[in-house]
């Protein structure tokens, strides 16, 4: 211990120099409103934001902290452990009192604070250091983890202090914050413990006293007492082993000094794991060359064989991107059993990983981790609120690094056939979903155009907005990426960590980011006049919007007219006012001579033009595509000709020059602009004819949603079957291709497009579809003991209740109805599944009756009230559902009004459902005729603009002939013979034959 204290002595000296100097700075970067700033989001990123924690009361700005010591014993039992923290702080202003955050389960057992520096005015003056003395301390209110100490003397600014605290704290043993332990069982079943810190949000002052938010950096000394036979590891290397005093079993580790970090930023895992170190070598970088080991209980450490060298080449590429190191000597990576945070821990030089998440050979998720240490780590967000932009940019720039170093490695190992695996390893962004970790640029995109595209976005699901936010912000990055160009963007990237690294804190805000990239824009005059980086950025990424961009061919005069207006696909309410907003857009036009883009571009439609006029880059026979690649994160429109031309060359034999982001994105916009009214349907269906001979999973992913979007606008129409015919047209191809091959180890994208194709196969009726669920679903018809267990996989049982017998569905009703309750071998799920399913699923008037008679008139008491609230939701689905629940309503009005008397809630819902999804005239006829006869018993609102008929009846009249028109010209005739054969059979109630 007398060693440990000599060390402590030493340590403090060469830390107090620079206890002035930061004392000046501090003045000026702590602005004297800092409790009046904007409440911050309190996380790196944003799966960490609980609001319960955003609006809590600052700290005062008067003392701040320059360096910590921190001790901790973890292993004294009883889930306990005990610290001691030796803080230097220093004034920035005249003030009393230290204030600190500890949290209250924090018992501090001894304190005392001794001055080690006088204010700057005292040492002019050449004045003696004067001792100080604590007046009191006390625990301001509890829920604010707030600890002040109250000295007898007023100091003033420059001075300095150092606080000793000692404590006792509780392990937590139950979820992975804070200091935790946990265990694990290793194949002879015997448990081994460990203890790691998680420190995110405001965790630290659950360990020890300390000013615990992001701005208040300080060097941190680590000391932890751990048994001899465990290892303990910190953000930096190991400094010096010390024996301890009391015990010969356990030893003190001493870490080197820490940069200035924040105190989220600290990390400790003392454990028994091993290591693993790669085979490749990391690049040198800043005079330093980084050493990796990968860390993971000794059973596990075989199936991370492979991480070491994933995360050299992964570092050597930041590395080379950045310019930089991570500054710190060592990078340890642990795999964690058990491990229960919502994303890693990638604290700067000790990063902890669920196991499953480190051994998954995906590049994305390792690289997105790896990018922190530099972008949050090295520098890190000034406040919480900066916080997203941090999560926007790297999450861009895993995406690219996972395309760059794939491609790095193809090119290592196939060096002979360069030029194919280039383009088959450029595309590697987009055939890889699982790669990409679902990060693919078109995926975010479509939902993203389709909540934009909403009256009121959010209105439903409020708590998506901030992730759709962080999507949209890094689709931007995206967008500066190909507008300014790669080699620029690194330059400003590489600008943005070099400049904030400099600064004493090593902090940025978040426009600091598009303040660098505009200065290297500005270098090389690459925007037009007038336009920067953040005015930019400011409307794309702050505006719950995107724009629609027309582009109209004069092909006479070879001139080309842009202009943009505000996307929406559903049309804004008469009540609503007109939303005029406008964006400064990147034009990058690609003709059908050359199908690429390579330089930075120099077209903007700037805001404030109406139209932008321009000289065609293609003769009157070729076609151009603006926005290829989904540059932009907007959707364009042409003129018929040029769509036209754009189908023509889709359906020939060089349909795969077109990059294949780019053939999905023409088939998305054109469904999507005609659903809203801007496009032609027949032109839409013209872009799918290309699809007979499409196998990109890419372009077929927006087909699915199309179809269901489309599916549900027309059904209960006699247009319906015949779209449900030309589905099973275009998909039937496409399944059975991918049916001849099913492998084990198969690509997941192939998976699930066989899955996708079938599931919309089956709800259209494709036979061997239906007949191979009708057949599985015999083995649970003949069973002599049905309710023990279902034998039959949720896939074939809506075919079933679509397109089955009545019998068959009247069984499955049974199984609702007598569901073993409090059974071990049966879940509550399969029950509410099977019900969904019941509901759902059926095309026939009499079993959705069968069902409504059931649970409402008999009042069966196998139904509670939570069943009968998801039969309604699910009725109001689909228009078999919605029009035989309104018909039952009206017949049954004074029964069933009766039948819920006292739950208000469930009579609301059935009227809500039964009244709000009708798309054709006859329905909504029968929906007023229904509220004029009951308008003082309606919920209240409930009759609004949504069921507006002109709204409804405009559409209905514009596209319902041209979809019927087309898909009469384009089925197959025996698709026809068989859809008027069955057209004796009405599957809805209001099946109409174009009747507006």
């Amino acid at each position: 211990m007398q060693v440990r204290t000599c060390w402590i002595r030493i340590a403090k000296r060469t830390m107090r120099w620079i206890a002035a100097i930061a004392g000046f700075f501090l003045i000026f970067i702590f602005p004297r409103d800092i409790e009046a700033r904007t409440e911050a989001k309190r996380s790196i990123d944003l799966n960490d934001v609980y609001l319960s924690k955003v609006n809590q009361r600052r700290l005062p700005t008067e003392v701040v902290p320059i360096s910590y010591h921190v001790e901790l014993e973890p292993f004294i039992g009883n889930d306990k452990f005990n610290g001691r923290v030796s803080i230097d702080v220093t004034w920035t202003d005249i003030s009393d009192t230290i204030v600190l955050n500890a949290h209250p389960d924090l018992a501090i057992t001894n304190y005392n604070v001794k001055i080690i520096q006088a204010s700057f005015e005292e040492r002019e003056k050449g004045l003696p250091l004067m001792d100080v003395n604590v007046a009191r301390v006390s625990r301001r209110n509890q829920w604010q983890s707030s600890y002040a100490i109250y000295l007898e003397q007023m100091l003033k600014n420059g001075s300095s202090c150092e606080i000793n605290l000692a404590f006792t704290g509780n392990l937590t043993t139950d979820e992975t914050s804070g200091l935790f332990r946990h265990e694990y069982s290793d194949s002879n079943g015997k448990k081994h413990s460990f203890v790691a810190t998680n420190l995110r949000l405001d965790n630290a002052q659950t360990v020890f006293p300390c000013m615990d938010e992001p701005p208040y950096k300080a060097a941190f000394k680590l000391s932890v007492l751990r048994p001899k036979n465990m290892t303990a590891l910190s953000n930096t290397p190991l400094e010096l082993i010390t024996d301890s005093t009391e015990d010969p079993n356990l030893v003190w580790d001493h870490f080197e000094l820490t940069p200035q970090i924040s105190t989220y930023q600290l990390a400790l895992i003392v454990s028994d794991f091993q290591n693993i170190s790669p085979t490749q070598e990391i690049n040198e970088m800043d005079g330093r060359k980084l050493k990796i080991n990968v860390w993971g209980r000794k059973e596990f450490l075989d199936s991370l064989s492979d991480v070491p060298d994933k995360v050299v080449r992964i570092i050597n590429y930041l590395q080379d991107y950045f310019n930089s190191s991570i500054v710190l000597p060592k990078l340890d990576l642990v795999a964690v059993p058990s491990y229960g945070a919502t994303k890693a821990s990638d604290s700067w030089g000790l990063m902890f990983f669920k196991e499953s998440e480190l051994s998954s050979p995906s590049i994305w998720n390792t690289a997105y981790e790896l990018i922190y240490q530099w972008i949050g780590q090295y520098i890190t967000p000034f406040r919480w609120s900066d916080a997203p932009v941090n999560k926007a940019l790297n999450s861009f720039l895993a995406s690219m690094t996972t395309v760059n170093v794939r491609i790095d490695r193809v090119l290592f190992v196939y060096t002979r056939r360069i030029k194919k695996l280039i383009r088959e390893a450029t595309c590697l962004l987009q055939l890889n979903p699982d790669e990409m970790e679902g990060k693919w640029p078109m995926t975010m995109l479509y939902s993203l155009y389709y909540e934009f595209g909403k009256f009121e976005p959010f209105s439903r699901v409020g708590g998506i907005r901030n992730e759709a936010t962080s999507a949209k912000t890094e689709l931007v990055f995206r967008m500066f990426n190909y507008t300014l160009g790669k080699d620029l963007f690194q330059k400003g990237v590489r600008n943005f960590i070099r400049q904030n690294s400099e600064e004493n804190q090593r902090t940025f805000f978040a426009d600091d980011i598009y303040s660098r990239l505009n200065d290297v824009a500005a270098e090389m005059d690459i925007l037009p006049n007038g336009l920067t980086v953040n005015s930019i950025a400011g409307p794309w990424t702050n505006r719950d919007r995107v724009p629609l961009v027309t582009v109209i061919r004069e092909y006479e005069t070879q001139t080309i007219t842009l202009s943009q207006k505000v996307y929406l696909r559903e049309a804004a309410r008469a009540s609503a006012p007109k939303v005029s907003y406008e964006w400064d857009i990147p034009i990058v036009m690609m003709s059908q001579e050359k199908l690429e883009f390579q330089a930075p571009c120099r077209l903007w439609l700037t805001k404030g033009i109406k139209a932008k006029n321009l000289t065609d880059i293609a003769n009157e026979n070729q076609f151009i595509i603006v926005n290829p690649e989904e540059i932009g994160m907007f959707p364009v429109n042409y003129d018929s000709c040029n769509w036209k031309m754009l189908s023509q060359y889709l359906q020939g034999p060089d349909r795969e020059r077109i990059p294949v982001l780019t053939r999905a994105k023409l088939l998305h916009d054109s469904w999507n602009l005609a659903y809203s009214g801007e496009l032609c349907f027949g032109i839409a269906l013209n872009m799918t004819l290309f699809l007979k001979e499409e196998r990109s999973h890419v372009v077929w992913e927006p087909v699915f949603m199309m179809i269901d979007h489309i599916g549900r606008r027309i059904e209960g129409f006699d247009v319906y079957p015949k779209f449900e015919a030309y589905i099973r047209t275009l998909l039937k191809p496409l399944y059975e291709e991918l049916n001849k091959t099913i492998e084990q180890n198969e690509p997941s994208w192939k998976t699930h497009m066989r899955g996708m194709a079938k599931n919309f196969l089956c709800r259209a009726g494709y036979e061997p579809c239906v007949n191979e669920a009708r057949d599985q679903y015999k083995k649970w018809l003949t069973d002599k003991e049905p309710d023990k267990g279902n034998p039959v996989a949720n896939e074939f049982i809506c075919p079933v209740f679509k397109w089955g017998s009545e019998e068959e569905w009247e069984f499955g009703l049974q199984r609702v109805i007598n569901f073993p309750q409090n059974s071990p071998e049966r879940k509550q799920n399969e029950r509410t599944y099977l019900l969904k399913s019941l509901a759902g699923c059926p095309k026939d008037t009499y079993k959705i009756e069968r069902l409504l008679n059931v649970t409402i008139l008999d009042q069966n008491g196998n139904f509670t009230d939570s069943d009968i609230q998801l039969i309604f939701v699910t009725l109001s689905g689909g228009a078999a559902g919605y029009t035989t629940l309104l018909n039952f309503l009206t017949d049954n009005w004074d029964t069933v009004k009766q039948r819920f008397e006292d739950k208000k809630h469930l009579w609301y819902r059935m009227i809500e459902s039964a009244t709000s999804s009708f798309t054709c005239q006859k329905g909504l006829d029968l929906v007023h005729k229904l509220y004029e006869s009951h308008s003082e018993e309606f919920p209240p609102d409930l009759m609004n603009e949504k069921t507006s008929k002109t709204e409804i009846k405009e559409w209905n009249e514009k596209n319902l002939p041209v979809i019927d028109a087309w898909l009469m010209e384009n089925l197959p005739k025996e698709e026809l013979k068989i859809i008027q054969a069955y057209a004796v059979n009405t599957t809805t109630p209001l099946s109409v034959e174009l009747e507006f």
